[in-house]
């Protein structure tokens, strides 16, 4: 059996192992990441993943590190306000709107929104310019053995990949989680989100609006103008079989439903690309870590799609995990540095998936009753100025 050495092993290409490979390879470690499914990275082809991703402040500068932003920033559009409208009232119209201003804590956006097709494209033009990484798409982790000095893991083309760090980015049913015998907390919803893109004819403004009515957020997120048109990603969260009602839709009946649950915002709304469906759970893992292993990513924690922190968590664990890798490269994947890992990462971890579970449910709320409390409670967030900027800093990861 031939043996594939490296500095880290990564199981999982998708967006968020392949911008570890992109970090830890240009810190100077060698790499190596592979998935079973080579990525897609043009928006019409089979299988493509049309959800976008907002990074926030902290993220952009873990891509700036990892050599990703020069080449991503053309394509992003920026996010300047956040606007929370409640249409909880008893006709699908805004009866308030919350904007949470990124000019009130900083001169820069609160983050930038890209397509996830577009960010596997470029993250796969990087690891192709560094020395540093090998990407193997088609290739899947099988056996996993961990030692005292190493981890060993057999691959699928037979090689053994011998790593000092194994990383598993490898999703929410993690294989290496799984062997490792770490258990996980979920919780379920019976949510569902749609999630494709749409053209509307009042501009967005670099504003990210997410609309509270029942069943969950519909969440507008700004994509770039095309040919001169203003254009959103939309995630739409509601129960499982209203979700699969609304895929099922003819175009023109569709968009008679998503202009209503837009309040009418953004005027007559034209669909400009598939519907996609995705399952909405909460979850964390018992342990980040086990020995030279560490979970990332959605390995780690999955959460509602509402403000913007799923990835830009994921991306937090990298940043801690790239931060102690970098101080004493010599203990890379020790029990000590994945200790320190451990204990920088869990208490955030699962206070943000508690807080998101809270929203989410609150966000569901179909009792007229409950939803004024929500209402309210969300003119108080907004209203008292301390308690507002304290809660756009905790959004973004600041301390």
């Amino acid at each position: 059996m031939s043996l594939l050495k490296t500095d880290i092993l990564i199981s999982g290409g998708g967006v968020a192992g392949l911008t570890a490979a992109a970090a830890f390879g240009t810190a100077g470690f060698q790499v190596v990441c592979v998935d079973p499914a080579p990525p897609v990275t043009q928006p019409d082809a089979a299988g493509s993943d049309l959800r976008t991703t907002a990074f926030l402040q902290p993220s952009r500068r873990l891509l700036a590190r990892a050599g990703l932003w020069d080449a991503l920033a053309p394509h992003a559009a920026a996010l300047e306000i956040m606007r929370i409208v409640d249409a909880g009232g008893n006709s699908a119209t805004a009866r308030d709107i919350a904007d949470f201003n990124a000019a009130e804590l900083s001169d820069e956006p609160f983050g930038w929104n890209l397509p996830n097709w577009l960010l596997r494209r470029e993250m796969l033009a990087r690891l192709a310019a560094l020395e540093t990484v090998r990407f193997l798409p088609g290739i899947a982790t099988g056996q996993v053995i961990t030692r005292e000095g190493d981890a060993r893991v057999l691959l699928s083309d037979g090689r053994m990949a011998v790593a000092r760090l194994l990383i598993a980015a490898d999703g929410r049913n993690s294989n290496i989680r799984r062997q490792l015998g770490i258990g996980v907390r979920t919780w379920r919803y019976g949510q569902k989100a749609l999630v494709f893109a749409v053209g509307h004819p009042v501009p967005h403004q670099n504003v990210s609006t997410e609309i509270h009515r029942t069943g969950g957020p519909f969440t507008l997120v700004p994509l770039p103008d095309l040919d001169g048109q203003p254009r959103s990603a939309v995630v739409w969260m509601e129960r499982g079989p209203r979700i699969k009602a609304l895929q099922a839709l003819p175009q023109e009946a569709f968009e008679a439903e998503i202009f209503q649950r837009s309040a009418g915002l953004f005027g007559p709304m034209r669909l400009l690309s598939r519907r996609d469906v995705w399952p909405i759970i909460s979850q964390h893992a018992q342990s980040l870590t086990a020995q030279r292993t560490a979970l990332i990513a959605e390995a780690a924690h999955v959460v509602p799609p509402i403000g913007a922190q799923g990835l830009n968590m994921s991306l937090a664990d990298m940043t801690c995990l790239l931060d102690l890798a970098q101080e004493s490269p010599a203990t890379l994947g020790s029990a000590a540095m994945l200790e320190k890992f451990q204990r920088g990462r869990m208490r955030d971890i699962r206070t943000r998936v508690a807080g998101i579970d809270l929203l989410n449910r609150a966000s569901m709320a179909e009792n007229p009753m409950l939803r004024d409390l929500r209402r309210y409670g969300l003119k108080t967030l907004h209203d008292v100025a301390p308690l507002r900027k304290t809660i756009m800093r905790a959004g973004l990861g600041a301390t």
